[in-house]
């Protein structure tokens, strides 16, 4: 791994950290001259004002990770030793798959679990496919003992699918089969000390077409077992979400706030996708997706609503991606210093 002196922007970050200390110890040192009882009562303060996450960073650490599929093109070119590396020094705490060799040829699971512990990074989570057509493929209905074997065999504590549950069409009822699967690979996963989570895209907040009342994720959220099947908000696309699908087919209002979702049930919400967007009205997705902190989406003020929930700074962990990054290393980088730069209660 490269030292610090080899990179200018963790070096400088390094200095900083060594300068907040010094200057630290310094204030401590003028408290306790002023007076036990004073000490006493800033010490007080302090721990309390630390408990409630006020001045610390919005993302804890040990809970920002990125979605592979991010850097695929990184993956296949130097592998995921060199990205794990770089993902090192770029801050990151977790790492969430997009399969297990992206290209890469053949690497042993016992090498990818190596590899993120030599990098001090975890495994948080893997996309899977919901099923296939193929009784060989690797997806939940055809190899479900096969895919958390390996979820098991990494260590992974959650592992999921980013496929829709349109299996059994858009309707309310192909919606509730769906979600009775769901419900049978949650409570495998849950035997093995695991979470089953989908991970939506725009299309599940569309319109039942039998009912084009009833939002098809209302109907998800409904049918399946809080405690067997979990979620993975995409924000980006939970926004697109909001723009696209504001409106009943009869050009009726049904706005829907994406945050609201998870402020309702933040326990279902182990995971998140963090990626950002333009708002952008002459495409058709009202956004175009760029790096976290240079669009539109207001992540301060989502991350703090999600941070004040019960556990809500121990149990949700958020993962950065983008679909079509022009550089993907600089996506990684320049994202993750984003997020790292909000801080509670201020402007970061």
């Amino acid at each position: 791994m490269k030292r610090a002196q080899d990179n200018p922007e963790l070096a400088e970050t390094l200095r900083r950290r060594r300068f907040l200390g010094v200057a630290a110890g310094a204030t401590a040192a003028g408290l306790l001259g002023t007076g036990t009882a004073t000490a006493a009562q800033t010490g007080t303060t302090t721990a309390a004002s630390a408990q409630n996450g006020r001045g610390g960073p919005l993302v804890p650490r040990g809970h920002l990770g990125i979605q592979l599929y991010t850097l695929r093109d990184q993956v296949q070119s130097i592998g995921f030793a060199g990205v794990f590396e770089e993902l090192a020094r770029y801050g990151y705490d977790q790492v969430e798959f997009a399969g297990y060799t992206q290209g890469t040829g053949d690497i042993t699971l016992k090498q990818l679990k190596r590899l993120m512990r030599d990098n001090g990074l975890r495994g948080i989570g893997s996309h899977v496919g919901y099923y296939s057509d193929d009784p060989k493929a690797y997806t939940f209905a055809t190899n479900l003992t096969q895919v958390l074997d390996d979820a098991e065999a990494l260590g992974l504590p959650h592992v999921g699918t980013a496929s829709g549950p349109w299996r059994y069409g858009s309707t309310v009822d192909g919606w509730k089969r769906c979600a009775e699967e769901f419900n049978t690979y949650g409570a495998a996963a849950k035997a093995r000390g695991l979470k089953f989570y989908q991970h939506n895209h725009a299309e599940e907040f569309s319109f039942a077409t039998d009912r084009p009342d009833v939002r098809l994720y209302d109907v998800l959220l409904a049918e399946t077992d809080p405690e067997l099947v979990h979620l993975e908000m995409d924000i980006y696309w939970a926004y697109v979400a909001q723009y696209r699908f504001g409106r009943k087919a009869d050009g009726s209002p049904a706005p829907f706030e994406p945050l609201n979702y998870v402020l309702r049930a933040p326990h279902r919400y182990p995971l998140f996708h963090v990626k950002d967007g333009e708002h952008d009205e002459t495409v058709p997705d009202g956004y175009r997706m760029v790096d976290v902190g240079d669009g539109d989406i207001d992540y301060r003020r989502f991350l703090s609503a999600v941070g004040k929930t019960h556990g809500g700074r121990r149990d949700h962990h958020w993962m950065v991606e983008h679909d079509q990054p022009a550089d993907s290393l600089t996506t990684a980088r320049r994202s993750a210093r984003y997020l790292r730069s909000l801080r509670c209660g201020g402007r970061g």
